[in-house]
């Protein structure tokens, strides 16, 4: 359907930039294209503003992981290798997207990950060319070195939660053979060490802090929250303009130079079929009129499956003591409100480990992620004792599922499909890094202080009896990427200028477009992609005629 058939352009507001989503891609978009005060910018934003308190203390993250007032309470379909489970699936529906709502953990990935994008002809992505954008970002605590940025809009910063039993973990670690690694972000990732959180002084850096505040005072910037992206209008193959709702009316807006999706992916891949761009027997299948036929769109989800091992502690000094206790939770407010430490500045998990679980291997393959608490389920209560978990995740699964829409109607969440473990060798990873865990906990330095393996339990041997706990106690990590490809072959949704193929006028900037998931949490990356889209998008912009600056091919 074209543009001009249902709406006058003339009457419409006009923008250079429509971005769609205001999450860890999308401000960083809104912030970098609105720099220069000629380019109008108009950013949308499903969610409302992000006025909870718990957002931004970093605890809070336990709080409101599964929060409907804040999260899109998205959730899987049913999982053949987990049981036939469903799965909650949270992601951000708020400024500053899943960056609001995240563990706050800083990992960027491995040089090889980014290596392996470029070697799939994807120039201009390899190691080398990203971390001048990871720089870019990063306000780092530390400061500024060859890996590292410092006066970047996004603040990272050093653990401020000392206790007992993370020493421990790092100390197993290295009894057990494993390197002391200060900086997973830096020369190498392999080893046990703390991990850095995006947190300035002692609130949560979501890109809505770090970078949509600071831009919301320029005129040429528009922030609609509360609107639901409907569709990409189109004239031809060219994207045009964008229709959305807002307190119950349909608006829409032109863009004269490009819509920019960053919805992240699961919506972006969603607002592309519902636009007419995907596989064209699933749109034909609930009447929307085909623009492009893109068999990608939707396709090669990734996601960092994990399983947990929980220990019984020997003494009562960990989170699940505080989650019980009126005193304790009141030390632990005092101790964040004047030292800015404790339990309230803790992300998802102070202390990290990656470890390669096979000899040949170049780089780590399996994550783990230390916490010194437990709780029964993601989103529930803590263990009624004291205890603490290791989380095993392997860095680079194999397996691939697809997001689909549901409905014609955008307000319909679409079918989520990751297909854990449909790949036997991540079987066989994660079997192998809970192992290792295991082994861990089992050194004279964590010996000390846990007493015995209370998930799975000690009778767990075989590796049917790993298969078993894994597929009662699985869960996601958070990290869905990948459905909007970034490449060249069949499956491939945008080129490497983020352009969607076949079409003009609209790119996909955001997680989705990873050609495959990162070996670590997805944020910092994310927003990396946001860095080089935005530049790249000037870059055609400053190239463009005086006469038609920001037309884009």
């Amino acid at each position: 359907m074209r543009f001009g058939e249902e709406a006058d352009m003339e009457t419409l507001e006009e923008f250079d930039f429509v971005i769609v989503g205001a999450g860890s891609a999308g401000c960083v978009l809104a912030n970098r294209l609105s720099a220069d005060p000629a380019t109008r910018v108009l950013l949308l934003e499903a969610g409302g503003e992000d006025k909870n308190l718990w957002i931004h203390i970093p605890a809070g993250f336990y709080r409101n992981i599964f929060n409907p007032a804040i999260g899109w309470g998205f959730e899987t379909e049913p999982l053949p290798a987990l049981g036939g489970r469903r799965m909650p699936w949270p992601r951000g529906k708020v400024l500053g997207g899943s960056s609001a709502i995240n563990g706050l953990i800083y990992i960027r990935g491995q040089p090889q990950d980014f290596d392996m994008w470029a070697q799939l002809g994807n120039s201009g992505w390899s190691y080398d060319d990203v971390l001048p954008y990871f720089r870019r970002a990063e306000n780092q605590e530390r400061g500024e070195d060859e890996y590292h940025g410092a006066g970047g809009p996004l603040c990272v910063s050093d653990l401020r939660a000392r206790h007992e039993l993370h020493d421990a973990f790092i100390a197993g670690a290295i009894e057990d053979g494993y390197p002391f690694n200060g900086d997973f972000n830096g020369a190498a990732q392999e080893g046990a060490g703390p991990l850095q959180v995006t947190v300035r002084g002692m609130r949560r850096c979501s890109t809505a802090v770090g970078y949509l505040r600071p831009a919301m005072k320029r005129p040429n910037l528009k922030v609609e929250t509360r609107a639901l992206a409907h569709r990409v209008l189109f004239d031809g193959k060219r994207a045009v303009g964008l229709e959305y709702r807002k307190d119950g009316a349909s608006h829409r807006v032109r863009a004269r130079a490009e819509v920019l999706l960053a919805g992240g992916a699961i919506n972006s891949p969603q607002l592309l079929q519902l636009s007419g761009v995907g596989p064209a027997a699933l749109l034909k299948s609930f009447g929307i009129a085909v623009v492009a036929d893109l068999p990608g769109v939707g396709e090669n989800l990734q996601d960092h499956v994990n399983t947990r091992l929980v220990y019984r502690a020997r003494h009562a000094n960990t989170l699940n003591e505080v989650s019980r206790s009126l005193w304790r939770k009141a030390w632990a407010g005092l101790s964040y409100m004047f030292a800015r430490r404790g339990a309230l500045m803790m992300g998802a998990a102070p202390i990290g480990l990656f470890v390669r679980t096979r000899e040949g291997l170049e780089s780590p393959d399996v994550q783990y992620q230390f916490l010194a608490g437990s709780f029964v389920k993601p989103g529930e209560a803590m263990h009624d004792f004291p205890a603490c978990q290791a989380t095993c995740i392997p860095c680079r699964p194999q397996s691939r599922g697809w997001i689909k829409i549901h409905s014609p109607d955008p307000a319909v969440p679409p079918a989520i499909q990751p297909n854990y473990l449909a790949a036997e060798e991540d079987k066989r990873t994660l079997i192998a890094g809970l192992r290792i865990a295991r082994r861990i906990f089992n050194t004279r330095a964590m010996q000390e202080y846990v007493s015995e393996e209370v998930l799975p339990g000690a009778a767990a041997e075989s590796d049917e009896d790993w298969l078993d706990h894994i597929k009662k106690n699985a869960g996601t990590t958070y990290h869905p990427t990948s459905t909007c490809m970034m490449g060249r072959g069949e499956k491939a949704v945008v080129d490497s200028a983020l352009r969607v193929r076949g079409l003009l006028g609209i790119r996909v900037a955001d997680a989705s477009i990873m050609p495959a998931v990162v070996s670590g949490n997805t944020n910092a990356a994310t927003i990396m992609i946001g860095e080089k889209g935005a530049e790249m998008i000037l870059a055609a912009a400053r190239a463009a005629t005086p006469a038609a600056r920001f037309k884009t091919a």
